[in-house]
């Protein structure tokens, strides 16, 4: 094998054709030589994986009854979470604006239903005043 010049190695990045343009011929190494040290690799994009089905699980919402009929509650609890009015809101109960059903007054928690008009309701009945 013949030695490698100094220049061919700093140039090899360059190409085979400018290389013999900057030395003289006598200094080229054999041709089996040039192409072991000039190879180049070749443009290459890695394969990317699939993108579908990756949403994964939607996260839960948490709706439904918080307080039930009978059950202590205070101003600010909530008593249903719902989507849509489901339940009106009653006596001391609030509505906010994604329609969560709240408790106005501290008391105990009373669901009803009207048949007249087919919709049920949510109130709470504040506690009788203590005698003593």
């Amino acid at each position: 094998m013949a030695r490698v010049p100094a220049a061919l190695l700093g140039l090899a990045s360059r190409g085979l054709f400018s290389v013999a343009r900057r030395l003289n011929a006598e200094e080229l190494p054999s041709l089996e030589h040039c192409f072991t040290c000039l190879q180049r690799r070749g443009a290459s994009k890695k394969a990317g994986g699939s993108s579908s089905n990756l949403g994964g699980q939607p996260l839960p919402k948490h709706m439904g009854v918080k307080l039930y009929g009978g059950q202590r509650c205070t101003p600010g609890n909530i008593i249903v979470k719902q989507r849509g009015t489901l339940f009106h809101p009653g006596a001391n109960v609030g509505m906010g604006k994604d329609h969560t059903l709240y408790a106005l007054k501290e008391g105990l928690v009373k669901f009803h239903y009207s048949k007249l008009a087919r919709r049920r309701s949510v109130c709470v009945e504040q506690f009788a005043p203590a005698q003593g």
